[in-house]
């Protein structure tokens, strides 16, 4: 029997939220999830990579303002038969596309997820939320203003580890906590990078986002906001105020901080260190983060699980994920939208972004800066 006219693709896709986006189409090629991605860089390409791995889903188009990345990521993920954009208005146009990957530069996310919204698509966008307060608000409002059928999914990966949530189960059990720690050192910047001039044009931005920090955000907002949303999730709520400081001690070009060290105040008196570096030794990478509750301590990271029994003098247990988590967050994601489950994190994912920049400012200062402040800066 014939689809009535009114009965388009997508209202299929808002059908969903009552009846199962698989069960709709009628055959696997029908039901398969159609996706867009909207910034065809390093971090794009990986997320088109893991999604086409996952029969459930196909991407059928590509949008990057430049079309020498659109064609490296035709090479690399790989695919053929897809459309390409340099516009994303005109991708998010298409009746062809029920959910878009957006791996836009920091300072574009807020614009990319409210216009997606807007049109109607499931969303997985690329943390953090925004580079300041302003955009972290344009992220809150349009979430809460977006369709309760939608899926609005942060690339916050930890959230979607069984060991993170197993880790955090854990501390629960054996807390309450009484202090946490986070670390994010990695070898990024050796001093020797070509100085570059601030960016005026838009394409001079997208080209020299990584540089500048009201493009990018800065090392804690842009990287080390894995470890604050984790200290959020794991401390139930966002810390009230924060002290810290950072410099330049390698960087030349651009404007951001290599390093940085923030102490977060949350409720009844926990406290949790941030130690951030972009300049750790040559091919160094540690990015943990650990918890110490009353009768355990447990350490969580995205390869493994490592927590302390409260025997004394017992050795550490350690566990490794079964799989990519980064693999595991694109899958839940299809998976979401395909069962008509959806979630909806914007405001979640805002508040982990507004505390990175809770951390910056009080870096920058290197004062005691609370939330309320912080808020009120835009």
């Amino acid at each position: 029997m014939a689809l009535s006219p009114s009965f388009t693709r997508r209202n299929i896709v808002r059908a969903a939220a009552v009846v199962p986006f698989a069960t709709i189409g009628g055959t696997a090629a029908n039901s398969a999830l159609r996706v867009g991605l909207i910034g065809a860089g390093g971090r794009g390409g990986s997320l088109a990579r893991y999604l086409v791995k996952d029969k459930r889903a196909r991407l059928v188009a590509i949008c990057d303002v430049f079309d020498s990345q659109i064609e490296k990521a035709k090479k690399r993920i790989p695919i053929e038969d897809v459309k390409t954009y340099r516009d994303y208005r005109k991708l998010l146009a298409s009746d062809d596309i029920d959910a878009v990957l957006i791996a836009t530069p920091v300072y574009l996310h807020p614009e990319h997820l409210e216009a997606a919204v807007q049109a109607g698509k499931h969303v997985y966008v690329e943390k953090p939320a925004g580079v300041d307060v302003a955009g972290c608000r344009r992220v809150m409002k349009a979430a809460d203003s977006a369709p309760r059928n939608l899926n609005l999914t942060v690339g916050f990966q930890q959230r979607y580890s069984p060991l993170y949530q197993k880790g955090k189960a854990m501390i629960e059990e054996a807390g309450p906590i009484r202090q946490a720690e986070a670390y994010f050192l990695k070898s990024q910047w050796d001093g020797n990078e070509p100085m570059s001039k601030r960016p005026t044009t838009e394409l001079d931005k997208v080209r020299e986002w990584k540089r500048w920090r009201h493009l990018y955000g800065g090392i804690i907002v842009e990287t080390h906001c894995h470890n604050i949303d984790v200290l959020n999730w794991f401390l139930g709520g966002h810390p009230e105020k924060a002290v810290g400081s950072a410099g330049r001690t390698l960087l030349k070009t651009g404007d951001m901080n290599d390093h940085i060290a923030v102490t977060f105040d949350y409720a009844d008196n926990v406290q949790a260190t941030l130690n951030g570096s972009s300049i750790a030794s040559p091919f160094f990478r540690e990015v943990f983060e650990r918890f110490h509750g009353a009768k355990m301590a447990v350490e969580v990271a995205r390869g493994y699980l490592k927590y302390y029994p409260p025997e004394k003098g017992a050795d550490p247990v350690v566990e490794v994920p079964p799989r990519n988590i980064n693999v595991i967050a694109v899958e839940d994601f299809v998976t979401r939208v395909l069962d008509g489950k959806p979630e909806n994190v914007g405001v979640r994912a805002a508040y982990s972004t507004l505390t990175a920049i809770l951390g910056r400012m009080a870096a920058d200062e290197r004062r005691e800066v609370t939330w309320e402040e912080m808020m009120k800066s835009a």
